[in-house]
């Protein structure tokens, strides 16, 4: 699985700069990895399929996390294992 480095906008508000899609170690679920870019610019991880997913807001269905731009040169899962 992949998704595209960059930044990324909540449907809340706050962006975020995704760096990439890793497996969990035990169960291989694919997660992504971020970082808040406000307040202590935390670090996350969230599972891939409910970053991808669409949330309802005042009746509308929109993505969770909408893609703001892109960026090159983080790492993504396929890099990570030779290409």
């Amino acid at each position: 699985m992949q998704i595209q480095p960059g930044v990324y906008r909540h449907y809340k508000g706050p962006e975020y700069r995704v760096f990439g899609a890793a497996r969990h170690s035990e169960t291989e679920e694919w997660v992504v990895f971020y970082q808040a870019l406000y307040g202590e610019f935390g670090l996350w991880v969230r599972p891939l399929s409910m970053f991808l997913e669409s949330v309802e807001v005042d009746g509308e269905q929109v993505p969770r996390f909408a893609l703001v731009k892109a960026e090159t040169g983080l790492i993504s899962g396929s890099e990570a294992k030779g290409g």
